[in-house]
């Protein structure tokens, strides 16, 4: 019952990802909107990382179910945050740096890098090896980082 629970939680969750994903930059009616969900976005993306980053890092015990689907989400929300770098959503409350739209295919080549490592981390932790998920987590927060180096504000 809690497997088929969490999987039909998940897949609906996906679902809704998906469908809010595809239109949000045509639903954003100020900037600030935007900003709002991409900092959303991120938020739920870093809280389902920490979880397999805490994991393999040995701050959380591990659970190779836990890893798995905590990689997964991560995986997908991945996609999302980027619909919310729209044009005027440079100023207000954000930390993203001005840069990002003036060298915005540099910053999709990131996030696709990241994009990417993750799907790596979701297949690691999907074969529930922790020494392999250890790799993969170290791989994506170099992703990460060198995003975050580049276009976000301290």
């Amino acid at each position: 019952m809690t497997r088929r629970f969490t999987t039909l939680s998940m897949t609906a969750a996906g679902l809704l990802a998906c469908a809010i994903a595809l239109p949000a930059a045509a639903q954003f009616a100020k900037p600030e909107d935007a900003i709002k969900y991409r900092k959303a976005a991120f938020t739920v993306m870093a809280r389902h990382f920490g979880i397999v980053a805490g994991m393999a890092n040995g701050k959380i015990p591990f659970d190779a179910k836990a890893a798995a689907d905590n990689a997964e989400i991560a995986t997908m929300v991945s996609k999302l945050p980027y619909a919310g770098f729209v044009e005027g959503s440079d100023k207000g409350d954000t930390k993203a740096e001005p840069k990002i739209w003036t060298e915005m295919d540099k910053f999709r080549a990131a996030a696709s890098k990241m994009q990417d490592e993750m799907v790596k981390l979701n297949v690691a932790a999907k074969g529930g090896n922790i020494d392999t998920i250890k790799a993969a987590v170290g791989d994506t927060g170099k992703a990460c980082k060198a995003c975050h180096d580049n276009y976000r504000k301290e």
